[in-house]
């Protein structure tokens, strides 16, 4: 998530300097342990065939998502990249710019108040660095997340991050400082996963390490939106939390 010093009813202004959250050299965090449940097979003992449809539905009931299914995450991937063409296309043939149209400032949260979840599917410009290191690291935590949580689980999860993102501007950013970028909702992966592995007793260690240095580098970094960081962590912790119910019934 970024952030441009410049009035956003100006919309032929450019975007400013990328950000995201910095590349990690180590390997994928690991899945949560309940993640890795393998149901056991269907029974060899051929009196299973008599007991009826309920257990069949108990089975299915209980089966795993496939591994791998995240059809939440390549959709957000996608619309991410589309917005990114569209602010060229834009920028090139009108003269006007998605950045100041979409992007969020919050001075214009009573007028426009949409503009806290558009914000975070609009990068910086020209340079596609921003979106890259964005959209690398939404994969590689919705590879993860997404088997886990099912559809529905994984886009709330991430719209609520993104607006959670948007809140931590409200409350602690410039009033008429513009903000983009979709490091508010992977803050929110990064929030869910930290709450996940330690409720299920994993190693939080990469975790932790990954957050500190992301957050580091928000504070660190020129031009880096910092408040939408801790809002959408935040809000994933929270929104992970609400759901660890459901993930207990589920597995």
């Amino acid at each position: 998530m970024t952030h441009h010093p410049h009035d956003p009813r100006d919309d032929r202004r450019p975007a400013g300097s990328p950000d995201g959250p910095a590349p990690w050299s180590g390997e994928p965090v690991p899945a949560p342990r309940y993640g890795q449940y393998v149901h056991g097979q269907t029974s060899a003992d051929p009196r299973g065939a008599q007991r009826g449809g309920h257990d069949d539905a108990a089975q299915r009931r209980r089966r795993p998502r496939r591994v791998g299914a995240m059809p939440v995450t390549w959709t957000l991937i996608g619309i991410c990249a589309v917005m990114w063409g569209l602010q060229w296309l834009t920028s090139l043939f009108t003269p006007y710019s998605l950045t100041s149209i979409l992007g969020y400032a919050p001075a214009l949260t009573d007028t426009q108040p949409w503009r806290m979840l558009t914000s975070g599917f609009v990068h910086a410009m020209p340079s596609p660095l921003h979106l890259l290191l964005n959209m690398y690291t939404l994969y590689l935590f919705g590879r993860m997340l997404e088997p886990l949580l099912g559809t529905w689980r994984m886009a709330v999860l991430f719209v609520v991050s993104v607006l959670g993102g948007s809140v931590g501007v409200l409350l602690l950013g410039n009033p008429w400082v513009l903000v983009i970028g979709a490091s508010g909702g992977v803050f929110g992966l990064f929030g869910a996963m930290f709450v996940f592995m330690r409720h299920f007793k994993n190693n939080i260690t990469p975790i932790a390490v990954l957050i500190a240095i992301n957050l580091a580098f928000g504070f660190l970094v020129g031009g880096i939106a910092w408040q939408a960081h801790v809002g959408g962590l935040i809000a994933g912790a929270v929104v992970a939390l609400a759901m660890l119910p459901g993930l207990r019934r589920r597995f």
